[in-house]
C-alpha cells in the first residue's frame, strides 16, 4: 500500500475480507463485520486511541485486525473486531532508509528511517515524514508531518526496554460536500465546495514505554505505560442542501436559494488524552501432563475529552456547484453551542490459558473483568451527570491439528461497549436527559480452518462466523414513562471469508481475499419497519486479489482488483452507494540498495463513490525511489 502513496488507513484497509471502509472528514470510517470500529476499536501498539481523529500511518510498520469481540485482549468494544496498529520501533535487526516519492495532484513527500546500533546492549531508531499535496477536487489540499524517536535497551540479562516519542500532524482543507443524491445531474465529481479559510487539523502526540524481564526462559513479567494526547480543530463550511429552479429541496420542502446549495458551518477545539497501564505476567508450566500457557494481567486506563464546538445550519455560505463562487463570510468564533468535560476510568483484571490436551488438540480459556466510571460536565452551565457499570468477558476456543500444515478451529466470545454502546466518550449533560446506563453486548461463534500449502510457501484461512449485537435498548414510552427502558431487539452478521497469501510458483505471488456477508437487523421494537434491513455502511461482498510477478533480476511487476458491492447509507435502507470495482498496479526496479516504483491507481480511471459525499479518485500515478543503508 506505501507503494501506491496511500497513508490513509481507511484506504489502507479498502477490500480486506469482512471490512468496509468510508470516507469521513473526523474520523476513519472503517466497519468490521457489520459493526462501526473507528470510534473507540482502533489502538496503537496495544493502546486505545480514543475520540473522533484523522491518523496518518507514515510510522506504521504494519497493521492487524482482531475480528470479533475484543474479549480477553481488550474487553470493550463495539463487537465486529479492532484494528491495531503496530509502531515502526528501535530494533537491533533494523536498516535505515530513504525515501522520495511524488505523483499527480502536486503530491511530494519523504520519508527517512535511521536505525543505529550504538552497541550490543542499545539500538536506537528515528522516522520521520512529511507530505503534502492537492486533490483531484478543487481548492482541497493536505499537508502532514510525523516524527517519532525510540530507544531499545536490552541488557542480555532478561531485562529489556523500549521507549517512544510520536508526534503527528494532520492538516487539511476538508472535502466535505453535500451527498451526491441531494445533487443535481451533472455536478463534477472533481468540483470541491470548501470556502476561503476551511481547515481541519489534528495533533497527534503519544508517549510509550515497554518495559519486561524474563524470569527464566519460561516465566516473563511486561508492564505498558502509555500517554496519548490527541487533539481535532477545525473551522469550515460543509454538506449542505441543494434547491432546484423550483425552490424545493430533494426532500420536497419550499426554498429561497434557488439553483444553490447553502452550507452548514461549524468550528471545533476538541482535545482527547488517555494515560494508560498494563502489566501481564506470561508462563509456561505442566500440569498432569498437559502445557499450559498462561496469560494474567491487569490495565488501569483514563481517558479525557473536551469537546468545545459551534455549529449552524443557518450559515451564509451558498454555492452554484454549476458555477461555484465561494465569498461566504466567516463569522469569528464566539461562544460555543457545546462545551463538555468527559472523564471515564476503567479497571480490568484478566486471565487466558491456552491448555495443549493432546498432540493434536488444544483449549482456550479465558476471562475478563472490567469496571468503568464515566463522568460529563456541561462547562456551559456546571450540569454533571455521571454513571459506572461492569461487565464480563469470555472467551473460549478448540484447534485441532491433525497435521502438520491444517489447523481446524472454533471459537466463541463475548464483548461489551459501555453506557448504552455509545463508541465516543460521553454522557449527555442536558438537565431533562435519561441515560441508558447498561453496556450493550456482542457474542460471535466462529468456525474456520488454516493452512500452509506449498511446503509453506502459500498461507489460506477461511473463516464461517455469526455475530450478534444484542442489549440494545429503547424507551417504549418517552412521555407517559421516561425512565423505562426495553430491549429493542438485536443485530446480527453472518458470513463468510477466505484470505490467503504467499507464493504459488516461482517468480508468482499473491495476496488478497473475498468475503461475504449478511449484517441485518434481527428485531426492532423501536422502528419495526427497519427489521430485516442490512446494517448502513456494509457491504454483501467485497475484496481484493493482488498478484505480483518478481522473477529472477532487477524488474518486478503487480497488477490487483479491489471489488466492494453496494451499501445502504441509513438504516431504512432507502439510499444507496453503488458497488464498485478498480483496478490498481505498479512496476517496479530493484537492484540493492536502491528500489524504484511506479505505482498507478485506479488503472482504468473507473469514477466510483466511496461515501454518499466522497467520489474515488480517478487515474494517479506515483514515483518513489527507496535507498536502504
Amino acid at each position: 500500500y506505501k507503494s501506491y502513496g496511500i497513508n490513509d488507513l481507511a484506504t489502507m484497509l479498502d477490500g480486506v475480507p469482512g471490512v468496509n471502509t468510508t470516507y469521513d472528514m473526523r474520523g476513519e470510517g472503517v466497519y468490521i463485520r457489520g459493526f462501526q470500529a473507528d470510534a473507540g476499536d482502533i489502538y496503537r501498539d496495544g493502546v486505545r486511541e480514543s475520540g473522533q481523529l484523522r491518523r496518518s500511518t507514515a510510522n506504521v510498520e504494519r497493521i492487524e485486525i482482531l475480528k470479533g469481540p475484543a474479549s480477553v485482549l481488550y474487553g470493550r468494544s463495539a463487537g465486529g473486531g479492532v484494528v491495531n496498529l503496530v509502531s515502526k520501533q528501535a530494533r537491533f535487526d533494523a536498516k535505515s532508509s530513504v525515501t522520495l516519492r511524488g505523483g499527480s495532484w502536486d503530491n511530494v513527500g519523504g520519508t527517512i528511517d535511521i536505525n543505529k546500533v550504538v552497541n550490543p546492549n542499545v539500538a536506537v531508531r528515528l522516522t520521520a515524514d512529511r507530505e503534502q499535496a492537492h486533490s483531484f477536487r478543487s481548492g482541497i489540499r493536505n499537508k502532514n508531518e510525523m516524527i517519532s524517536p525510540s530507544i531499545l535497551v536490552d541488557n542480555r540479562k532478561g531485562l529489556r526496554w523500549t521507549g517512544q516519542y510520536t508526534y503527528d500532524n494532520v492538516w487539511r482543507v476538508p472535502d466535505r460536500s453535500p451527498a451526491y443524491d441531494q445533487m443535481p445531474a451533472g455536478v463534477s465529481i472533481r468540483q470541491g465546495f470548501a470556502q476561503p479559510g476551511d481547515y481541519v487539523e489534528d495533533r497527534l502526540r503519544v508517549w510509550r514505554s515497554d518495559l519486561s524481564y524474563d524470569f527464566n526462559p519460561a516465566w516473563s513479567v511486561r508492564w505498558v505505560a502509555s500517554r496519548r494526547e490527541a487533539d481535532q480543530d477545525f473551522d469550515h463550511y460543509y454538506l449542505g442542501t441543494y434547491c432546484n429552479a423550483q425552490g424545493r429541496t430533494s426532500a420536497g420542502a419550499a426554498c429561497t436559494y434557488r439553483s444553490q446549495v447553502r452550507q452548514s458551518y461549524a468550528w471545533q477545539q476538541t482535545g482527547n488524552k488517555t494515560t494508560s497501564n498494563t502489566v501481564d505476567l506470561t508462563g509456561r508450566f505442566d500440569v498432569a501432563g498437559m502445557r499450559h500457557e498462561l496469560l494474567v494481567g491487569a490495565e488501569y486506563s483514563e481517558e479525557e475529552r473536551a469537546p468545545r464546538l459551534f455549529s449552524t445550519a443557518n450559515s451564509n455560505g451558498y454555492v452554484d456547484p454549476f458555477n461555484p463562487v465561494f465569498n461566504a463570510v466567516r463569522p469569528a468564533q464566539g461562544t460555543p453551542t457545546q462545551h463538555n468535560l468527559h472523564v471515564g476510568k476503567g479497571h480490568a483484571l484478566y486471565a487466558q490459558d491456552l491448555i495443549h490436551v493432546a498432540p493434536q488438540w488444544k483449549v482456550l480459556l479465558g476471562a475478563r473483568y472490567d469496571s468503568y466510571t464515566f463522568e460529563s460536565t456541561n462547562q456551559l452551565n456546571g450540569f454533571e451527570r455521571d454513571t459506572d457499570g461492569n461487565s464480563v468477558s469470555p472467551r473460549v476456543g478448540v484447534v485441532w491439528q491433525p497435521v502438520r500444515d491444517h489447523s481446524l478451529y472454533t471459537s466463541w466470545n463475548k464483548s461489551f461497549s459501555p453506557y448504552g454502546g455509545r463508541g465516543i466518550l460521553t454522557v449527555d449533560t442536558s438537565a431533562t436527559a435519561v441515560l441508558d446506563e447498561e453496556p450493550q453486548h456482542s457474542r460471535q461463534v466462529e468456525v474456520g480452518i488454516k493452512s500452509d500449502w506449498l511446503n509453506g510457501a502459500l498461507s489460506t484461512q477461511l473463516a464461517v462466523y455469526e455475530l450478534e449485537h444484542y442489549n440494545i435498548r429503547y424507551r417504549p414510552e418517552p412521555d407517559l414513562d421516561p425512565y423505562r427502558f426495553a430491549v429493542r431487539g438485536k443485530e446480527r452478521s453472518r458470513g463468510i471469508e477466505f484470505s490467503a497469501a504467499g507464493r504459488v510458483a516461482p517468480s508468482w505471488y499473491v495476496r488478497g481475499g473475498v468475503g461475504v456477508m449478511s449484517a441485518k437487523v434481527n428485531g426492532d421494537l423501536n422502528v419495526p419497519a427497519n427489521e430485516g434491513k442490512y446494517l448502513p455502511n456494509t457491504a454483501r461482498r467485497n475484496g481484493n486479489l493482488f498478484v505480483r510477478y518478481a522473477p529472477p533480476g532487477a524488474w518486478y511487476g503487480e497488477v490487483g482488483v479491489t471489488h466492494t458491492s453496494l451499501r445502504y447509507t441509513n438504516a431504512a435502507n432507502t439510499a444507496t452507494v453503488p458497488g464498485y470495482t478498480r483496478w490498481d498496479g505498479l512496476i517496479g526496479w530493484r537492484a540493492a540498495p536502491w528500489t524504484v516504483t511506479l505505482a498507478v491507481s485506479n488503472l482504468l480511471d473507473k469514477e466510483y463513490w466511496r461515501s454518499n459525499a466522497m467520489p474515488g479518485a480517478p487515474r494517479s500515478f506515483l514515483v518513489s525511489a527507496n535507498y536502504q543503508f
